[in-house]
């Protein structure tokens, strides 16, 4: 009876999934992979247990039955002197033990699944870049790994720190959860830690009342745009990055929205001074007036950090574009 279950319920599970991802490929809704994940590990933990404890179990008793049962046979048959038996007890055996097709899609991919998990949510996870708010740094299509446990380790799912690892630098290009709204995954780079002053006026970054250290670089060529954009080198921490602003755009910040901490900032014709409030981060895309960042939508609180982003492992498009970057 409990068998005859499993195939529906196996079915139900599949269906389930499918209907989230197809929405999500839609855009009805956003996909939440951790919790996605948590669920199909639960999920085929249970057709685990059942085909560990109950199902194998119960197929190993009827395998066993079949050959003790041939024994008999057996015995009965030579006393009648018939002592050559053909009983296919062999592939009767592999008939009773042969799994139904309900475990090796659920208790079979159980051990992946939690594998998947485990790697995604404690130790490095992919991301597809989707918008040019990195360029130069990284570029639409860029597929990169993401550290997961650099700042600390979370609780999957719940997202709350257990363990202090690195704190965060200036400088770090961080993968968070976008404050407006936290099912989305956004990437900026941060420059401004908590009790930091961080003024951009007339394009030019300066932290603290220290101005970056910025010099010019050739023109950018944009392929897609097919435009050039001002190049620049700063240096926040020890490692240089390059930035782009553009010519045409103005240096004012419009457009932005209400957050918590509005009034840390100050927006005048020059551009946005701030200063980060305690257990929040300031961030800004390098492609610098093509970016909705902090001047737009506030501040990153430190429980919104995903991790670390440090390695482009595959760009379907440019092949060079593979490897790490500042």
């Amino acid at each position: 009876m409990m068998g005859s279950l499993m195939n529906p319920l196996a079915a139900v599970l599949y269906a389930v999934l499918a209907l989230y991802l197809g929405g999500w490929w839609l855009g009805q809704w956003a996909g939440n992979f951790s919790l996605l994940l948590f669920l199909m590990s639960l999920a085929t933990l249970v057709f685990w247990l059942a085909e560990r404890w109950y199902f194998r179990p119960a197929r190993e008793a009827a395998a066993r039955a079949l050959e003790q049962e041939a024994v008999r046979r057996r015995s009965e048959l030579q006393k009648l002197g018939i002592a050559q038996v053909d009983d296919r007890l062999e592939e009767a055996q592999a008939a009773a033990l042969a799994p139904p097709s309900w475990v090796e899609w659920t208790a079979g991919l159980f051990p992946l699944i939690l594998a998947i998990f485990l790697l995604r949510s404690f130790f490095f996870e992919p991301f597809k870049i989707p918008s040019g708010s990195m360029i130069p740094t990284l570029a639409v299509g860029d597929l990169i790994l993401v550290n997961k446990y650099h700042y600390g380790i979370r609780l999957p799912v719940l997202n709350t720190k257990v363990v202090e690892l690195n704190a965060v630098k200036r400088g770090d290009v961080a993968v968070f959860r976008y404050p407006v709204d936290p099912r989305a995954d956004y990437i900026k780079r941060v420059v401004g830690l908590p009790g930091d002053t961080v003024a951009y006026l007339n394009k030019r970054l300066s932290i603290n009342g220290q101005p970056v250290p910025t010099s010019a670089l050739p023109d950018y060529y944009d392929e897609d745009s097919m435009r050039y954009a001002q190049q620049w080198q700063e240096l926040l921490g020890d490692k240089p990055y390059r930035v782009l602003t553009d010519k045409a755009a103005p240096p004012f910040v419009l457009g932005t929205f209400d957050h918590p901490y509005s009034n840390a900032c100050s927006f005048t014709a020059e551009g946005v001074q701030c200063t980060v409030p305690v257990g929040h981060y300031f961030v800004m895309g390098d492609n610098r007036d093509n970016s909705q960042d902090s001047r737009y939508w506030g501040f990153v609180p430190d429980q919104n950090l995903v991790g670390r982003a440090f390695f482009v492992w595959m760009n379907f498009g440019n092949l060079s574009r593979i490897g790490g970057f500042n």
